[in-house]
């Protein structure tokens, strides 16, 4: 049997000796599905493990001594195991969240406090589950600024920072009272009041040029809440007083991988009788939604509204018409 196999039946007979009950090998075996031999073999990876597994003469069985076998947090394994394949993965340089290597260090801490040779079980059995989230921005210089970001929202301290602004079109300056920091599409984004704008803004955190801790308190508004600030942005750009219903025809060929997903908090699914489907969302704006529509090419067709068929209609055009012209020039 595969580590993976014989991680799952160590855990089930734990989770069957920590019920207080005295076990003989024949009740453990049918438990676990196992052999006696199979059952008797587990039960001394266990004691070899450091496991307090004793056995009891008169009652012909065997029982835990103590429920407390993974001091000093007192998870079960399949919690322990579960926090070892998440911490890991969010640790992971190529694939993790940037700026969360101290997860992976974590994960190592929690196995190392797992006893004796379960140890190297439950870590060959972690090592077969992956987790790929999606590429993510390059923030390798700017770890200061995330920390810095961190300390300026624990102590409720402004920072002075010079932003390139990519709406502005130029380089910026501003005084900024941070409220959250959120990692969404694939990047970490500082949420607070801007003093320039004088409203609360969203800034990348890749395109902070500088920044710097300065003395000056401030307080997050009672009534701020992330949630209602995004809105029914599509994903985290919100048109304000531009809230409106798409509907998108999805061909049958993309249309079970689209339902498939919950891509927003309003959708609605609807089904049609040639295997298309349609698609309804309420969203704060649609120029997010437009782009992610566009990556579905001629298998997704934009019903209503009128201003999102026309915009993408005039980028499909345009990228014919590009694409059009490199043939001509070769």
């Amino acid at each position: 049997m595969s580590a993976v196999g014989k991680v799952r039946r160590l855990l089930h007979l734990l989770e069957r000796l920590q019920s207080g009950r005295t076990f003989n090998t024949k009740e453990l075996a049918d438990f676990c599905g196992v052999s006696r031999r199979t059952t008797f073999r587990d039960l001394k990876v266990l004691q070899d493990s450091g496991l307090p597994i004793l056995y009891d003469a008169e009652k012909q069985g065997y029982w835990l001594a103590t429920g407390k076998y993974l001091p000093p947090t007192d998870f079960t394994l399949e919690e322990t195991l579960s926090l070892l394949i998440l911490a890991q993965e969010l640790g992971s340089k190529e694939r993790g969240v940037p700026f969360q290597e101290l997860a992976r260090d974590a994960a190592l801490k929690l196995q190392s406090n797992l006893p004796g040779e379960l140890s190297t079980y439950v870590g060959e059995y972690a090592s077969t589950i992956n987790i790929h989230s999606e590429p993510h921005a390059d923030l390798t210089n700017h770890k200061a600024v995330y920390e810095q970001v961190i300390q300026a929202i624990s102590e409720k301290k402004k920072m002075r920072i010079r932003y390139e602004s990519l709406y502005e079109k130029k380089e910026i300056q501003t005084l900024l009272s941070p409220y959250r920091l959120l990692f969404q599409r694939h990047t970490w984004y500082v949420i607070g009041r801007s003093s320039l704008h004088r409203a609360v803004r969203t800034f990348h955190l890749g395109r902070i040029l500088e920044s710097e801790l300065t003395e000056d308190e401030y307080e997050t508004p009672a009534r701020f809440n992330l949630q209602r600030y995004l809105g029914n942005a599509w994903s985290l750009i919100r048109e304000r007083n531009n809230r409106v219903k798409v509907t998108i025809r999805f061909q049958p060929l993309v249309a079970k991988n689209v339902a498939e997903v919950a891509w927003h908090k309003t959708q609605k699914l609807s089904w049609n009788r040639n295997g298309t489907l349609d698609f309804t969302v309420t969203v704060d704006g649609i120029q997010e939604i437009s782009w992610w529509i566009m990556g579905y090419a001629d298998q997704a067709e934009v019903l209503e509204p009128t201003t999102l068929r026309t915009l993408i209609s005039t980028r499909a055009s345009n990228m014919a018409k590009q694409y059009m012209i490199k043939k001509r020039k070769q």
